[in-house]
């Protein structure tokens, strides 16, 4: 099918970096996505798009099923404060999920707070939530649209009303509430310019103290460093209430200080005073504070500090690195319990307080820990887990009788007894072994005609582990393969394997997806015309490059909220704080790797690029839709072919977070629709 895109103005405007000249003739489409210009080529783009899904004859039939698949109870996995229990529970469809209280384990329990009422269409999602230790009082914050910014609110937990509490200008923030449930920490941001809260870099946090029942303004500022405004505050009440725990950040970088203070003094300590660690704080014994660092061990380890011998020297390993990698560490009663990655799926090892080996909680399967709840001074903590075909499940596990039990079962209108799950490894370029986990029907055929979806992320120290995912079983059910490439960059085995996919080594996160790629082609389990390949934001980055750089490999490409434009994703937003993975343009050397691979740069004129559907939300502050508006324009002026290039554009959505469930089985349709059209799927 031939396609007449929009039109899509050209401006001319040359950016000089370090003496060489880079056009960029869509800048314009840097505006806010909610000025006149933008909006209109917005609704032009969408109006193409959403004509052409709405005409696939499969689209109408994936969306039925998807809402079949995704109409089964979901259930989270239980937490404890002030001898009460909380659960966020979906009954199905419901657009978000809504937390309960409940008096005893196994209550039915009453609705405490309900983000389906904060808006008519929603939109407004709740972002993250903190209980004071005594259960009284729940923080929650809101945001709208799928926006990182949130607002705070206080809920009373006895009567379900609010408190006249609201604090606005928070982002990436959590609530540390005193011992005695009279206020809380949070982080705040200056406010920002009119029409700026969606593009302006962030910068200037402070760590604020807000006393329940007063309104914001009254505020005490209780740290902040003007002179360095890329920092980035975290704060945390021990377990005893006897300290405030701050945990100082820079951007994404996987290192940190921390600082302490004791409650109802005025100092903060400077514990660890040096950027050359990741430093988590998990509790402690009077001044004896624990630590999960991957200091002097890139597979992580657990570490005791006297606070009154704080010196390197008088430091003491509890739990000494392992093969495996250290992913998360919850304190219960006496004990560590400590999730290790192997080969990209967990395990779950108990350590006493002195690092001894007590055992190893068995898991139903090969999966993930999607979370895990405990409080110091309880003897149960709960979890749940989630593999590629079975559902998510809460367990309650007794510390006492060392065994876990269910807490909810799943009946599903699918069958995973017909699916399989295995794992591979593939030689990359430069023979690292890629782990891939591989998800399809029983009694596959090799025979190079399967459809296949390749997805990845490869940054940041993320871990892509098994998880379960209703949309992704009408993909199986159409015959469909799913590969999930755990690449480079990633934090799948420690320090060393993130920082092999950053800065001057990024490529090689572009090569393992490449190798994976090409090793599900060897095997005749797909070929290109029926290769797909997806990721979001890092993830959309990754698809960029893959299609700029091997456009004959694939037959389709999904890049979502993709970081894209990578000359200049250091103005907005947060952007600047990826630099520790990407490096800046800013710098002569960096500019030069950065511009070899940034997708936005690298499409050739004439060239045939797979079918291609680009997906972001106008309210994304995160990665803003610039990215994708400018790549989306590039792409359909360079594309030589007559497969599709198209932009889905979803308004009042950001990043991804907080999305409802109907919003999210709209896109997946179009996902799945586009891509049985583009790789010839039999529906």
């Amino acid at each position: 099918m031939a396609f007449t895109y929009p039109e899509t103005k050209r401006i001319e405007h040359v950016d000089d970096y370090h003496g060489t000249q880079v056009p960029d003739p869509y800048r314009w489409l840097e505006e806010s996505a909610h000025t006149p210009e933008v909006r209109a080529w917005i609704e032009a783009q969408n109006k193409l798009t959403l004509r052409h899904l709405e005409t696939l004859p499969a689209r109408e039939k994936i969306a039925e099923r998807l809402t079949e698949l995704w109409d089964y109870p979901k259930n989270g996995a239980p937490f404890k404060k002030g001898g009460r229990y909380f659960q966020f529970r979906n009954s199905g469809l419901q657009n978000q999920s809504v937390l309960y209280v409940m008096e005893a384990l196994g209550d039915e329990g009453r609705v405490l707070l309900d983000p389906n009422t904060l808006s008519e269409d929603g939109t407004a999602a709740l972002n993250t939530t903190s209980l004071s230790k005594d259960g009284r009082y729940l923080a929650y914050a809101v945001s709208q649209s799928g926006s990182d910014w949130v607002t705070w609110h206080v809920r009373d937990v006895a009567t379900g009303g609010d408190l006249e509490d609201r604090l606005e200008w928070s982002r990436f923030s959590t609530a540390a509430w005193l011992p005695d449930s009279s206020g809380f920490y949070y982080k705040r941001y200056p406010t920002p310019d009119e029409g700026e809260a969606y593009v302006a870099e962030l910068s200037n946090a402070q760590l604020m103290f807000h006393k329940l029942s007063t309104a914001q303004s009254r505020d005490e500022v209780i740290y902040e460093r003007p002179d360095e405004p890329q920092w980035s505050f975290h704060p945390q009440i021990s377990d005893d209430g006897n300290y405030l725990i701050l945990s100082v950040t820079r951007g994404t970088e996987q290192r940190n200080l921390v600082y302490y203070q004791k409650l109802g003094e005025a100092t903060f300590h400077e514990l660890i005073s040096n950027w050359e660690a990741r430093y988590l704080f998990l509790g402690n014994d009077a001044e004896t504070f624990y630590f999960q660092t991957d200091l002097d061990a890139d597979r992580q380890r657990v570490i005791a500090i006297d606070i009154n011998q704080p010196s390197k020297a008088q430091w003491r390993t509890l739990i000494p690195e392992k093969e495996d990698t250290l992913q998360y560490v919850q304190m219960s009663g006496d004990e560590f319990v400590c999730l290790y990655l192997q080969d990209a799926s967990h395990r779950l090892h108990r350590f006493d307080n002195r690092g001894e080996f007590i055992s190893e909680i068995d898991l139903p399967a090969l999966g993930s820990i999607a979370a895990l709840n405990a409080e110091r001074d309880d003897n149960e903590i709960f979890y749940s887990f989630t593999s590629f075909l079975y559902p998510t499940t809460s367990y309650v596990y007794s510390l006492e009788v060392g065994k876990s039990n269910p807490l909810d079962t799943h009946q599903l209108t699918f069958t995973p007894e017909s699916y399989e799950t295995h794992q591979v490894f593939v030689a990359s370029k430069d023979g690292t072994k890629v782990p891939m986990f591989l998800v399809h029907k029983k009694g596959l055929k090799a025979d190079g005609q399967n459809p296949t979806l390749l997805y990845g992320y490869g940054g940041f120290n993320i871990s892509l582990t098994p998880s379960f995912s209703p949309s992704r079983l009408a993909w199986l059910e159409l015959g469909g393969i799913i590969a999930i490439a755990n690449l480079r960059g990633g934090g799948e085995y420690g320090k060393a394997w993130h920082e092999a996919g950053t800065l001057e080594r990024k490529q090689n996160v572009f090569d393992d997806f490449i190798a994976c790629a090409e090793y599900l082609i060897d095997e005749k389990l797909t070929s290109p015309k029926k290769l797909a390949i997806q990721g979001g934001s890092n993830g959309g980055l990754l698809v960029g490059a893959a299609m700029t750089q091997r456009p004959e490999l694939f037959g389709a490409a999904i890049p979502e909220v993709g970081v894209l434009d990578m000359l200049r994703f250091h103005k907005f937003t947060i952007g600047w704080a990826w630099t520790s993975d990407y490096g800046s343009a800013d710098d002569p050397e960096q500019f030069r790797t950065l511009l070899a691979y940034s997708p936005l740069h690298n499409l050739k004129e004439g060239t045939h690029y797979p079918a291609t559907l680009i997906t972001t939300g106008d309210f994304d502050d995160r990665v803003v839709p610039a990215h994708s508006f400018k790549f989306a324009a590039a792409l359909q002026a360079a594309h030589g072919g007559d497969t599709p290039v198209l932009i889905r554009i979803q308004t009042k959505a950001g990043h991804g977070m907080g999305k409802p469930t109907k919003m999210l089985i709209d896109e997946q349709a179009d996902i799945w629709a586009f891509l049985t059209e583009a790789l010839e799927v039999s529906t």
